[in-house]
Parts: C-alpha cells; structure tokens; sequence
C-alpha cells in the first residue's frame, strides 16, 4: 500500500492485474488438460464437470500462491550493493581457495611422510 501514488497506475507485482492473469493462465491450461485426459479416449463425451472443477481448483491455488510470494517480496536495503563487502577483490586473494596458488614468500607445506609438497622424490 505504500507504494499507491494519486494519478499513477501500479506496478504489475502490486496490481491486482499480475496474479490475476498468472491464475487465469493455469486454469485455462488445467482445463484443457482435464477435458482431453478425463474423458478417456475420442469415444466418450467430454467431461466438461471435471475441467471446470480441475480449472477453479488451479485457479484458486496459483491466485493463493501469487498472493503470498507478492506480499513476502522485500526489496534489498540500498547499503547492500555498494560493495561493501569483506572480499572486495578477488584479484589480490589468490592464495585463498582450493587449488590456488601460493603466495610469494610463503614457507612450503610438509607432507606427513617428511618431504616437502610437490617434491620429485617418489
């Protein structure tokens, strides 16, 4: 409600417009499906009272669950992508990481059975 502005249309996440034709959308797919797999075959009639009931219960649903996922939606806080971050460089952190590589000046890892890593000695 705080985002209503006198004179200017919504937007289509606050307006009524957008869950409604999502929802309108699936029911009308759920009928169709409905009418050509419930009537078993080309030789029965269709059964026009399974897709109606299939098209209001997927409209119903669809309608529900755009409703709680437009109403949980929080925009993120404008701080968050100023890149304020603990790693702002990934360029300077090459010695981070599996499989990087050392960085200059640091002292050789040993192995358990005494030589250093990466030794030609096997």
């Amino acid at each position: 409600m705080a985002d209503q502005h006198q004179g200017k249309p919504r937007k289509l996440r606050t307006s009524v417009k957008g869950p409604l034709m999502f929802s309108a959308f699936w029911a009308v797919v759920a009928f169709f499906a409905v009418v050509i797999f419930a009537s078993g075959g080309s030789a029965r009639a269709p059964r026009f009272d399974l897709a109606f009931t299939g098209a209001g219960i997927a409209f119903i649903v669809t309608l529900v669950i755009a409703a709680m996922l437009s109403m949980s939606h929080k925009d993120n806080a404008e701080h968050l992508g100023k890149g304020s971050g603990v790693n702002l460089s990934s360029a300077k952190n090459t010695s981070h990481g599996f499989g990087g590589t050392k960085a200059p000046g640091s002292p050789e890892q040993q192995d358990p059975d005494g030589g250093t890593e990466g030794s030609a000695g096997r």
